[in-house]
């Protein structure tokens, strides 16, 4: 039976709700990297900004940070009980500036077996599973780390059956990652690519739509890189060509400066803004329900692989 893997536990993919897909709640970059506003460890703060989403009727978020960024599962755990928000989290690596300290010293299979672990058994010293696998590439290419995060991915996804969900940076490469993903045999269904809506290119969207992948439009309100106007048109057209059932929509919130009580949007910005602006452009219930509760719930659900069997 299908399930989605939650840091409390394993739900049916029913339950889940309105899901943001890409978020962050907890955690920090590496000390080279760790400007004051990247510093998310204000578990009574993230609460409260989580319960505002609440109040707005959300329900679920993924919770992308890896352990190369400061992930920190007890304490997902307390603000998942706390706010009373489904967190799915993260196993695998993030973009090398941050994970090439660990993925420098490690081979395919070592890697493979500690995201496998981290599904299967727990993360950082705790019982919370993680309920996607992550791998990250950079800028304009495929570097051989990546290469091997990729397989490492791939590998731990066929022993697991966790999807895997992606970062592009700037939205370059969605392509070479997903030929990266099904040459090592994982299914369209099992990928998400994120960060699509840094590239708003409606024919690279297309393709990546045609290759039976989910996209992650998961920037919306940050205006530095492109205004919700341009996002809410290019779904709109995406839903127009037949893709609505392959979006997943979120906010990528990782800094503090994003929170509400920061002077930010807040998570709830997705639903309190963002969709009364795909509704002026002409889309109903049903194309919001898909891309808030159904397309989320099919992207992050899987039958899992516990340990005998994958070892069979």
């Amino acid at each position: 039976m299908p399930i989605i893997r939650t840091v409390l536990g394993d739900i049916a993919p029913a339950e889940l709700g309105i899901c943001l897909p890409h978020e962050h709640v907890y955690g920090q970059p590496p000390s080279p990297y760790a400007e004051p506003d990247l510093i998310l460890d204000d578990e009574a703060g993230v609460i409260a900004e989580l319960r505002s989403y609440y109040a707005a009727n959300g329900h679920a978020l993924v919770e992308m940070t890896t352990p190369d960024y400061g992930r920190n599962a007890a304490a997902m755990q307390r603000i998942s009980r706390a706010s009373h928000i489904h967190i799915i989290a993260a196993t695998g690596y993030n973009k090398e500036k941050f994970s090439a300290p660990f993925l420098d010293s490690a081979d395919v299979e070592t890697l493979a077996a500690r995201f496998t672990a981290e599904v299967q058994h727990g993360m950082d010293g705790t019982d919370a599973r993680a309920g996607v696998i992550k791998a990250s590439s950079t800028l304009n290419t495929i570097s051989p780390l990546a290469e091997k995060l990729f397989a490492a991915a791939a590998l731990a996804h066929h022993r697991t059956g966790a999807p895997i969900s992606t970062h592009t940076e700037a939205g370059t490469m969605a392509l070479e990652q997903v030929d990266l993903l099904t040459r090592a045999g994982v299914a369209p269904a099992c990928i998400i690519i994120g960060h699509t809506d840094r590239n708003p290119d409606f024919a690279l969207h297309t393709a990546l739509a045609e290759r039976s992948v989910f996209l992650g439009y998961d920037q919306i309100g940050k205006a530095k890189y492109h205004p919700d106007s341009l996002r809410a048109d290019l779904i709109v057209r995406m839903v127009d060509a037949g893709f609505g059932g392959q979006l997943l929509l979120a906010g990528d919130r990782a800094r503090k400066s994003n929170w509400a009580a920061h002077g930010g949007q807040g998570y709830a910005h997705v639903l309190m803004s963002f969709v009364p602006l795909l509704r002026t452009r002409g889309l109903d219930d049903a194309h919001i329900d898909a891309l808030l509760i159904a397309n989320p719930a099919r992207a992050l659900a899987f039958e899992p692989k516990e340990a005998e069997e994958a070892e069979e």
